[in-house]
């Protein structure tokens, strides 16, 4: 692959950061890529996820940062939680561009929560820097959202489950308990759930922004159906969205958890950027 790394460091409020750029093989071109790791986890991200997406699209042309957010692996400081890492999002813009000049512009990769904060910290601060989004099944949960995710892909799928009916005929199944349980989602899916903060502001955030936005996501993930649902509930129809490209993945899981998982992620991103990101930079 032929991509090399090297370590930065640099500051955020005060605090030291902790970066690892994936240069590419030539001259980088002028979209680079900074990865926002989601969860608790630091910049490898799960099963060394996030190193081998930079790795991956270092090779195709780009230079990648991914980096520990305040408090988060060899980060210093207190971790802010995803809602409050605009500073720390923006220094490592900042950082990137530094160490590779010739970046003029980002796109922002998000797993979960990183995926949330990158909507966030580009609806807030307007950062002409950013160019595009891809999000990996982005975080916005509210109960009402979730309770809808669970009537409208759970219990459908037990309908039209075969083994779902043999278990109810054997006797291993009770119904009465099984349609209280249906009932109770059902009356969250139907609640209001009033103001719903977070969630709110990244409603906004994907009505508001113009950026191309690529979405991956999974749909046997609960994070995936609950801000599928939550879309849904607020009215708004991806379809309908024409910045937005959605690819969906049948079988992968919420860190897309298999090589060839991971590898069909990683060349969606690669495709994406080749086709809707690269020659708005020309």
């Amino acid at each position: 692959m032929n991509v090399r790394e090297s370590v930065l460091q640099f500051d955020c409020a005060g605090e030291r950061l902790i970066g690892i750029v994936s240069h590419p093989p030539a001259v980088p071109l002028a979209v680079g890529i900074v990865i926002v790791v989601g969860g608790p986890q630091y910049r490898a991200g799960s099963h060394r996820q996030f190193t081998l997406l930079a790795r991956a699209l270092a090779a195709a042309g780009h230079a990648v940062l991914r980096f520990d957010c305040r408090g988060m692996g060899d980060s210093s400081g207190e971790a802010p939680g995803f809602e409050n890492i605009d500073a720390d999002i923006g220094a490592t813009i900042a950082a990137l561009q530094q160490a590779c000049p010739q970046v003029a512009r980002v796109v922002l990769w998000g797993l979960c929560d990183g995926a949330s904060a990158a909507l966030l910290y580009a609806r807030r601060s307007a950062d002409p820097r950013v160019c595009g989004f891809a999000l990996a099944n982005p975080w916005m949960q509210t109960a009402q959202a979730e309770a809808h995710a669970i009537v409208h892909t759970y219990y459908r799928q037990r309908l039209f489950n075969p083994a779902f009916w043999r278990k109810l005929i054997r006797g291993e199944i009770n119904p009465l308990h099984k349609l209280a349980e249906l009932l109770r989602h059902w009356r969250g899916a139907r609640a209001d759930s009033g103001g719903q903060g977070v969630a709110d502001s990244l409603l906004d955030a994907l009505q508001q922004l113009r950026l191309p936005m690529l979405l991956l996501l999974c749909r046997k993930d609960a994070t995936a159906q609950t801000f599928l649902a939550q879309l849904e509930l607020a009215g708004i129809p991806l379809s309908a969205q024409a910045r937005v490209q959605c690819r969906y993945f049948a079988e992968a899981d919420h860190t897309f958890a298999r090589a060839e998982w991971r590898r069909d992620a990683e060349i969606a991103t690669i495709d994406w950027l080749n086709r809707e990101i690269l020659p708005l930079s020309r």
